[in-house]
């Protein structure tokens, strides 16, 4: 028998009391939540901020096992590009899917603790799926636009912002020695 995980606070901004949901497999509620952002969502370069609203659209649907969550949080997202670091800020959507177990099902009793979310006293803790749906969702590498031709690697500059013939001379360093030979006067 699995140890019981403690009941989620009812009052918390993303814990769903389903006691309105029948649990006829195939009714379903329609949920829509407007909270605010949890702490830390976010990577390196790009990530939600921290006073920012997450919209939460989700159709809950009882099925025989326990309660399917399947929708999209929305989140305002900020950051910078990969390539040239110029700011981001777009609004991204990510998906959600997740079922939450019925106490003493068939689930309950074939799965681990951390395999299946686990419905307790018949409400749902929305944060772990929608941390999961965001940090897997937000991009490593972030990019301004998906053709960032990124920073000159000799200047640092932008490439958007250098005219088209931009370049450096590079002196090949084993023929460096005969521009020593010239010296200064080169007319000679």
């Amino acid at each position: 028998m699995h140890e019981k995980t403690p009941t989620p606070d009812p009052a918390a901004p993303l814990v769903v009391d389903t006691r309105s949901l029948p649990r006829s497999p195939g009714t379903f509620r329609e949920l829509r939540l407007d909270v605010p952002s949890l702490d830390g969502l976010g990577l390196d370069l790009i990530g939600v901020p921290k006073d920012a609203e997450l919209h939460i659209e989700l159709t809950l649907t009882s099925v025989t096992e326990g309660v399917l969550a399947t929708g999209t949080v929305t989140a305002p997202v900020v950051g910078e590009c990969g390539r040239c670091l110029r700011p981001i800020e777009d609004t991204s959507v990510f998906d959600i899917q997740e079922l939450y177990a019925y106490p003493d099902s068939a689930t309950e009793e074939t799965t681990d603790e951390d395999e299946v979310m686990r419905l307790q006293d018949d409400l749902i803790d929305l944060e772990p799926p929608v941390r999961d749906a965001v940090m897997l969702g937000l991009p490593v590498n972030p990019l301004c636009r998906t053709d960032c031709p990124g920073l000159c690697p000799d200047c640092g500059q932008a490439w958007d912002e250098l005219p088209a013939d931009h370049r450096h001379e590079k002196l090949d360093p084993r023929w460096a020695a005969l521009g020593n030979l010239l010296g200064e006067d080169r007319s000679e």
